[in-house]
């Protein structure tokens, strides 16, 4: 039976449940005839101040990751969406593809994770040498710089923001992220590449992208995209950078 409201496509998203930002940036991209259902995962104590409280919020999504998933399945989604992207950098590239495999085994369905995404999107933008962003603290930089690395991308830097706690992420403001941004970019960077999905930065990234003249990656647009076109559909999104407009 078809969903009347996502006739097309169904997307389960696991959310953490200090995430403000993922289901607003999916459902503003207004993609005609998808749905979304969230499934959170509970994180009671949202700390990441340091390396080690950083892998203790982890340990709270990977304890939490199941009952959200479950939750999610109930709704009979077509596609599972990890709308968080730490924990799909982990582990570099194959952490990545056990994490996918581990999702795919558990619930049947197609996963579209954040690390493959943006790797699907610099190889579709053809860029080599990035930069890149994220809200985290160092030992997740490394995890997120192993990735690219071993996937076969010139990592030219990568700095993270430091957020104090998960929903501080939602709290950065444009002026800060652009200066992170103008740190980063140089000329022999092909593409400025952002991590961390309840970081508000969709609509910026459409901007840099015609400032800077070079793609300027939003993982929550990325993910988007490759879940929308690994599910065959290729409508075109405006306003949500050169993925969702062009590819």
């Amino acid at each position: 039976m078809t969903n009347a409201v996502g006739p097309r496509a169904v997307f389960g998203v696991v959310v953490p449940s200090t995430n403000t930002v993922v289901e607003h940036d999916y459902w503003g991209a207004r993609v005609p005839g998808v749905a979304y259902r969230a499934g959170s995962m509970h994180i009671p104590h949202p700390v990441m101040n340091s390396d080690r409280d950083f892998e203790a919020l982890l340990t709270q999504i990977r304890a939490s990751i199941d009952v959200a998933v479950r939750d999610v399945l109930t709704a009979e989604p077509d596609r599972m969406v990890m709308g968080m992207s730490a924990e799909t950098f982990w582990g570099g590239v194959a952490g990545n593809a056990d994490f996918e495999r581990r999702l795919r085994e558990r619930t049947g369905l197609p996963v579209t994770t954040g690390a493959s995404s943006c790797r699907a999107a610099l190889n579709t933008l053809g860029c080599r040498r990035i930069a890149v962003f994220s809200p985290y603290q160092p030992v997740a930089d490394r995890e997120v710089g192993r990735y690219f690395t071993e996937a076969g991308f010139d990592v030219a830097a990568i700095s993270g923001l430091r957020c104090p706690t998960a929903m501080d992420i939602a709290r950065v403001g444009p002026e800060r992220i652009r200066d992170m941004v103008a740190s980063l970019d140089e000329p022999s960077v092909d593409a400025i590449v952002q991590v961390g999905t309840n970081l508000s930065f969709v609509a910026q990234a459409d901007a840099l992208e015609s400032e800077l003249g070079k793609p300027v990656v939003a993982i929550n647009s990325a993910t988007l995209w490759h879940a929308l076109r690994e599910h065959g559909l290729d409508d075109r999104v405006t306003g949500a950078g050169s993925l969702l407009s062009g590819h």
